[in-house]
């Protein structure tokens, strides 16, 4: 991260030359770090007549890139041996909604992580914009029984997670609400129940060492600190539900001589409830997933997709309905756009054409809905998983004026956001380069950030 008082100073102007003067992150007075939208309390939001929707304030007067000058300055980049070969690629004027140049257009390509822009999409049009998760203890079947139940919350933080601004659920103010409401009566046994998601705890396709290397955990319905080992690390428990069983039961040990056991089981019908915590309202854990990355999020929001529409929560039930959420939009150019097999991309199955995603992001530059996609995607050079990219001598210029979700598999690399050109015109773009060679995906993304600042950068007419 930049953190000197000139780069505050930048990255201030630039979001606000980015949003058109309604800044989409603010800056907060801790070391330069940008602040994304705070946790609002339950229900409906006001929407913020400070952030208007950015289609309404690009200026009509801009130059529109022409097709001549985008390839003029973009066709040496595409040709860059890092890339592999030519990448897939789609380029669209917000405000008209004009595709401006397109490579392989009707293709269908593994997208990796930018696969989480439909999965975003979908979530904030499909569920009420104040809802959060919720994980609940209730009274077991058996005195001294407790019954710990998932809501979903793969954000839900443990005993030794940091404090995180985006104010996920605590572990430890559930384990204080149960002590309150159990009084004297003893714990014994804690069961765990995380029944409210169903089918295979993999995806469709998964190399079987995502779990093992930590990049994403199975996926179940209750999980503590996103199923890891240490908050912050990332190998992954065998089985999240009953870590979180456990982390809750030596919460509640009232001393070591008394011991808590763990396994899965469900309260009667009608049980009393001792607790309940709430994640933070859904657009905020849209903005965490895109921002991170984050795999499990990415799959728990599918899962609730699948639930607004009466589908199993699994990997088919949350791919069919999010296929249903985005037909249903109607939106220019993603028909038979986008194929998912998962909510996170890490499905070698998966199959998006980039003239889907390029209009996805259109959509949401027009929609107070679907803003947190846009305010979730990371800053080049800033934030996220672009903190650490936009450096180099050619890249630089455009750190702060590239807003883009990342994306690498093995063989793929992508890169799918807004830019704003030197005209002023803003432009919804994806760049899926999917025949990088084995080992060169730095050279890769070094690649594709070039070719996304040559369009900020870019006059093109």
């Amino acid at each position: 991260m930049f953190r000197h008082t000139g780069a505050k100073l930048l990255l201030l102007l630039v979001v606000v030359a980015l949003t058109g003067g309604g800044a989409a992150l603010v800056l907060s007075g801790h070391g330069g770090q940008p602040a994304r939208t705070p946790p609002v309390s339950a229900g409906s939001p006001t929407p913020d007549p400070s952030r208007p929707p950015l289609l309404a304030s690009l200026p009509s007067s801009s130059t529109v890139p022409t097709a001549a000058g985008l390839q003029r300055v973009l066709a040496a980049g595409f040709r860059d041996p890092r890339l592999g070969a030519p990448p897939a690629f789609s380029i669209v004027d917000v405000e008209s909604g004009q595709v401006l140049l397109s490579g392989r257009p009707g293709v269908g390509v593994v997208p990796a992580s930018t696969a989480k822009i439909a999965t975003a999409v979908a979530v904030l049009s499909a569920t009420d914009p104040g809802q959060r998760l919720a994980t609940t203890v209730l009274a077991g079947p058996a005195p001294g029984d407790v019954v710990l139940v998932g809501g979903g919350d793969p954000t839900l933080a443990g005993p030794r997670a940091p404090a995180a601004a985006f104010g996920p659920a605590r572990l430890a103010d559930l384990a204080r609400q149960v002590r309150a409401g159990l009084g004297a009566t003893v714990v014994k046994r804690v069961l765990v129940d995380d029944s409210l998601f169903t089918g295979p705890l993999t995806g469709p396709e998964w190399k079987p060492d995502y779990v093992g290397s930590g990049d994403v955990a199975r996926v179940m319905a209750l999980s503590v600190d996103g199923g890891r080992v240490q908050p912050g690390q990332a190998p992954r428990v065998a089985d999240p539900a009953l870590a979180a069983g456990r982390a809750l039961a030596s919460m509640l040990r009232t001393s070591a001589a008394v011991a808590v056991s763990v396994g899965r089981g469900r309260a009667a019908p009608g049980a009393a409830q001792l607790g309940v915590v709430l994640s933070p309202r859904i657009p905020v854990l849209v903005e965490q997933m895109l921002e991170r990355s984050d795999n499990d999020l990415a799959e728990a929001l599918s899962r609730q997709v699948a639930l607004a529409r009466g589908l199993p929560p699994s990997f088919a039930g949350g791919a069919q309905a999010v296929a249903a959420v985005l037909a249903e939009l109607a939106v220019p150019g993603v028909s038979g756009g986008v194929d998912l097999q998962d909510g996170s991309g890490l499905s070698r199955n998966d199959r998006v054409r980039p003239a889907a995603v390029a209009a996805l992001l259109v959509r949401a530059a027009s929609s107070e809905r679907l803003r947190p996609l846009l305010t979730g995607l990371p800053v080049a050079g800033f934030d996220g998983t672009l903190a650490e990219r936009f450096r180099s001598p050619a890249t630089l210029p455009a750190a702060g004026i590239v807003r883009a979700k990342t994306g690498t598999l093995e063989g793929v690399s992508a890169l799918a956001g807004l830019v704003r050109t030197r005209d002023g015109r803003l432009l919804a773009f994806d760049l899926t380069a999917d025949g990088v060679a084995l080992g060169a995906t730095w050279g890769a993304e070094a690649a594709l950030d070039a070719l996304a600042a040559a369009l900020a950068s870019c006059g093109c007419s």
